[in-house]
């Protein structure tokens, strides 16, 4: 399956502030774009961490947009969605997966939410190749991951990302910010995940690269 990961940072890979501050780095041509990319997917992935913090919705909103919405897919081992999140609300209305490692919680059947569980690794977080098994198997042929740091190492970890696209607004942060990609645990620079850029544009102030994987 296709896996696309997108990173939206300053100029130094941040996504946020150290106080987390992230709205918005970068500015409204890059966020249509994002829209388009999401409408090019079938399942689009966050993090808990992303989904507690933000409360997305994780849809297509751009100006007569009548496809069909991709499925959200939240990596939420705990299953601390809350009934009043955006997300479960809307789940009888949009396809939204939870990816779990224990049993399915009731409160987020009982919301339409479809609970996939798979085998648990390291920290305790899902093993996401079987997480890619698990959505093909539903159906969901193609992924766009869009964070944070942690769900961006993890993919990459797995060798699971076909593409990147790599939106860098003209800020620098610092190293007290929050990165875009967490720990890969790499030691030599022969084991870093190497990708080939295939296109840059400028979108207003911010710059848009696209890399597929060597």
């Amino acid at each position: 399956m296709p896996v696309t990961l997108k990173l939206a940072t300053s100029l130094d890979g941040r996504i946020a502030t150290g106080a987390g501050e992230s709205r918005w780095i970068t500015g409204e041509a890059a966020r249509e774009a994002v829209h388009r990319l999401r409408a090019d997917h079938e399942g689009v992935v966050v993090g808990i961490d992303t989904a507690l913090a933000d409360d997305p919705e994780l849809t297509v909103r751009l100006a007569g947009y009548n496809g069909p919405q991709p499925a959200r897919v939240v990596l939420d081992s705990r299953q601390r969605l809350t009934p009043d999140c955006k997300l479960v609300a809307t789940a009888r209305e949009i396809p939204t997966y939870v990816i779990a490692t224990e049993a399915p919680a009731e409160h987020l059947v009982e919301a339409g939410v479809h609970v996939l569980t798979v085998p648990a690794v390291g920290d305790g977080r899902p093993e996401l190749k079987e997480v890619v098994e698990a959505l093909r198997a539903h159906g969901i042929t193609s992924l766009f991951v869009e964070g944070g740091g942690q769900v961006a190492a993890s993919f990459l970890r797995c060798g699971l990302v076909d593409r990147l696209e790599w939106f860098r607004a003209p800020m620098v942060i610092g190293g007290e910010g929050r990165p875009a990609v967490g720990a890969l645990a790499i030691a030599a620079l022969a084991a870093a995940p190497r990708f080939r850029r295939i296109q840059v544009q400028p979108l207003g102030e911010d710059t848009w690269e696209r890399y597929e994987r060597i």
